[in-house]
């Protein structure tokens, strides 16, 4: 039997996933990182992007996040994210009209600076969910 942890993915408004785990891939602040049992301890900030795992039956499921923090225990990991959706929830039409409002506003240089680092993040959340959907039809 393969060694797992505990992951629980939780947002403000629901728990996604709790469950004994093999292995897990993160978007952190520093980059990828990818987590297995026996993790060193860690906390760090969540990009934009996709919380893979693979579960103790070999099963793989994908989550976006939209930011949040990640903490490594030695029994248990936690994600507690922004915004939290399932990969196959992700709504491709939506992230495109997101993106492409994000890049009007940062083009149009009409707006402050408050305005364009709200549409830049807007952007990387876009993006980083095309990515997601991208990546979940391979």
């Amino acid at each position: 039997m393969a060694m797992t942890v505990h992951l629980d993915v939780v947002s403000a408004e629901q728990s996604l996933f709790s469950g004994a785990v093999t292995t897990i891939q993160v978007t952190g602040s520093e980059g990828e990182l990818g987590i297995h049992p026996g993790h060193a301890p860690l906390l760090t900030g969540l990009k934009p992007g996709m919380v893979r795992l693979v579960k103790a039956d070999s099963s793989e499921e994908v989550i976006y996040v939209a930011g949040g923090t990640l903490e490594v225990q030695p029994q248990t990991v936690t994600v507690l994210a922004d915004v939290a959706i399932r990969a196959e929830e992700l709504d491709e039409q939506a992230a495109e009209e997101a993106k492409r409002e994000a890049q009007a506003q940062m083009a149009s240089g009409t707006s402050g600076e408050l305005d364009y680092q709200q549409a830049a993040v807007q952007l990387e959340e876009a993006l980083a969910q095309l990515r997601v959907i991208r990546q979940l039809r391979k």
